[in-house]
């Protein structure tokens, strides 16, 4: 499926509206100035306040990375399928406790406008 490349850091958050961040596994590919996404990126979540109901209270259950479903087919950076930006109501991936959780898919507020892929 055809998308945008995903830049870092693009504007990406967890289901619960917790920003993520992407340290660049490479950094020649820009766009915009940024560098693009690839499949190796580790997109970590720091500070997610998701708390899932137990007995007696409640139990934090934060997100803490997000695993990227949708790599591009066609383009690669450094070697590693590039990250595409997901269309409209399409699953880009799902955010991950670290009980390995699914806790939702997560949300891409902004990305490059320039670069395209497969």
């Amino acid at each position: 499926m055809p998308g945008l490349l995903l830049h870092v850091p693009g504007v990406v958050s967890c289901t619960h509206q917790t920003p993520a961040a992407a340290p660049p596994s490479q950094t020649r590919v820009l766009a915009g100035g940024q560098p693009l996404a690839t499949a190796s990126d580790q997109i970590t979540v720091t500070g997610c306040p998701f708390q899932v109901p137990v007995p007696g209270g409640t139990k934090p259950q934060p997100c803490v990375k997000i695993l990227w479903s949708m790599p591009s087919t066609k383009v690669s950076l450094s070697g590693q399928p590039a990250l595409l930006a997901p269309a409209p109501g399409t699953g880009a991936g799902v955010c991950q406790s670290a009980e390995q959780i699914p806790q939702g898919p997560p949300v891409v507020k902004g990305v490059q406008a320039r670069v395209g892929g497969l």
